[in-house]
């Protein structure tokens, strides 16, 4: 749980990067990659994290600007990458300018309970990283070199001249 702006901010500027760089190595063609017959595809995952980012966090009474939850996928992938990063950014600008520390400990009905907002902060940081670790699966699936996130993925330890660890 965060008990500053700070502490949360520098969380999510290191997590917000991090998901920037998956998402920013999407293809078009990657998009359509489904994690079962009929599940998400890897382009509804990265779009539904974009989304949730105004969704979610606008529930708390900020005014954070990013596409709509009910946008259909793009088939985009460099559309999806830029709504991330625009939702990312509007999200810091509301906090900063709309926050305070005492703001954290205030409470918002969501999703049929009631939380802090502080909760909620955590709620959407969870959420990203979830759905994340599912894209990182779907793009190895898809082909795609995947960036490594809290380390070396397997083509960069490759890129090091190391055999990537077993476990």
């Amino acid at each position: 749980m965060y008990h500053t702006l700070e502490e949360f901010l520098s969380h999510w500027a290191f997590e917000s990067a991090d998901t920037q760089k998956l998402m920013d190595a999407l293809t078009d063609t990657s998009l359509t990659q489904p994690m079962c017959p009929g599940g998400r595809t890897l382009g509804r995952l990265a779009w539904h994290i974009a989304q949730t980012v105004p969704e979610m966090m606008n529930q708390t009474g900020l005014a954070v600007t990013g596409v709509d939850e009910h946008a259909p996928v793009p088939d985009n992938a460099v559309e999806i990458a830029h709504a991330y990063a625009a939702a990312a950014a509007s999200l810091v600008q509301e906090i900063t300018t709309r926050w305070t520390d005492a703001t954290l400990a205030t409470t918002d009905e969501m999703y049929g309970f009631t939380w802090t907002k502080a909760m909620t902060l955590a709620a959407l940081m969870s959420h990203q990283i979830h759905h994340r670790g599912q894209m990182t699966v779907l793009m190895r699936q898809a082909g795609l070199r995947v960036p490594g996130v809290y380390g070396p993925a397997k083509e960069e330890w490759e890129s090091f001249g190391m055999e990537p660890p077993l476990v």
